[in-house]
């Protein structure tokens, strides 16, 4: 680990060492065993690629219309008291959502409905707020730092959870002398998977609020006066860049294990392995992070790795074979993971301290909204086009979304265009 990450980590505060734990136990459950095994199991329920999309496009848009709230939640009651809310609700939803399986069959559609949307909304509570957070949490030079370490532990966490989940099936269907077909190992894999998220609860409750996120008074109100507007256009702008590049990346973590399965007839523990394989190479990608935004910028290494995003996706939409779609997914989670820390850091550097959740409710609203839509769109080209069209709708997708942020972010907006270090964030 280089020097830099190692001094980082001895000066990161217990709050955010406890928040980057939840973020393990977070990664590893639902990035990893959720991830492998989710749209698998709704296969084996019987469903076709057009319910998988029906789940998860409405649980994402129940997370779309609930980022503004979140927001304002954490404003009011603080960011650490929103996230512990957020990561009750995640568990809560996913333990639910495998006990689905034991409801009358006619109620199972609206169950695992219900289950994923309650998931969403506490993944609204906590994705929205555990960025000012950290923001908060940690000294400026620092920030970078502490994202990157983040978005490497997650994918960390989940590549141990993707290895699990693609073996967890065969496994249980061995002890309940089942077929690996059958739903009931999938389900019951889901809820060690689930249950792996309680330690994550008690990490959030045992930090702190930090300064500028306590509990808030209702008044009195801050004098206009004093006030800083909210630079609204700027963070809608931000939002539909981020909404465009987003709606084409989640066709492959949506439907890339569907693909895998249903249409590639791939073994689950082979997805498993893919999975695992493209979440551990995330993480020297994340780490590679701040040495690519000191250099470039953070605005100029997004839209970099954005545009390598739409042309690693090419193989995938293009060549109908496993190891291309490997191939694709791989490159795709690396590249990720390198652009999502330098993403976050222009856009919570574009607006004052004080719209910094505001913000991060308006472009996760907008990511949300993005991949709400790629769900349901995708699920009905799946069924009708096959799922070559979805990704190949997601290569053109990330690619306009990286051009349309270049073009607007090349001259300094907000915050960083009054910043006398701007060029450093966006030359």
């Amino acid at each position: 680990m280089p020097v830099s990450y190692v001094a980082a980590l001895r000066g990161l505060s217990r709050n955010v060492r406890l928040v980057l734990l939840a973020a393990a136990l977070q990664g590893f459950a639902i990035s990893g065993i959720y991830g492998v095994l989710l749209n698998l199991f709704i296969l084996r329920l019987g469903h076709g690629p057009e319910f998988v999309g029906l789940v998860n496009g409405t649980g994402l848009l129940a997370s779309a219309l609930f980022c503004l709230p979140a927001s304002a939640v954490g404003r009011r009651f603080g960011s650490r008291r929103a996230m512990l809310a957020g990561i009750a609700l995640i568990a809560l939803g996913y333990v639910a959502l495998p006990l689905t399986q034991l409801l009358p069959l006619a109620l199972t559609p609206y169950a695992l409905v219900a289950a994923y949307l309650t998931a969403n909304l506490g993944n609204a509570l906590k994705g929205v707020n555990v960025i000012p957070y950290v923001m908060s949490a940690t000294r400026p030079e620092a920030r970078s730092h502490a994202f990157s370490l983040q978005h490497a532990i997650t994918p960390g966490a989940a590549f141990l959870g993707s290895l699990t989940g693609g073996l967890l099936p065969a496994f249980f269907a061995g002890r309940l002398g089942t077929a690996v077909t059958d739903p009931l190992p999938y389900g019951i894999a889901l809820l060690v998977g689930a249950v792996g998220l309680l330690p994550a609860v008690v990490a959030i409750m045992a930090a702190e609020d930090v300064d500028g996120q306590a509990v808030r008074p209702a008044a009195p109100r801050v004098p206009a006066s004093t006030a800083t507007a909210m630079p609204l256009g700027l963070m809608l702008i931000m939002s539909a860049l981020l909404l465009i590049r987003v709606a084409g990346d989640r066709s492959v973590s949506i439907y890339f294990n569907v693909y895998m399965d249903d249409a590639l007839g791939v073994p689950t523990a082979l997805i498993g392995t893919v999975t695992a394989i493209g979440q551990v190479l995330a993480i020297p990608a994340a780490l590679a992070a701040p040495l690519l935004t000191t250099r470039l910028g953070n605005g100029r290494s997004y839209a970099l790795t954005a545009l390598l995003m739409s042309l690693v996706l090419l193989p995938l939409a293009l060549i109908p074979a496993w190891p291309a779609a490997a191939f694709s997914y791989i490159g795709l989670t690396s590249l990720i993971s390198l652009a999502r820390p330098a993403v976050i850091v222009h856009q919570q550097s574009l607006v004052p301290v004080e719209w910094r959740s505001t913000m991060a409710g308006v472009t996760q609203m907008g990511v949300s909204i993005g991949a709400s839509g790629v769900a349901y769109l995708g699920g009905y080209l799946a069924g009708t086009a096959g799922y070559r069209a979805v990704f190949l709708m997601g290569s053109v997708l990330v690619f306009a979304g990286a051009a349309l942020f270049w073009a607007y972010f090349r001259v300094p907006r907000g915050e960083l265009a009054r910043d006398a270090n701007a060029t450093r964030f966006v030359r």
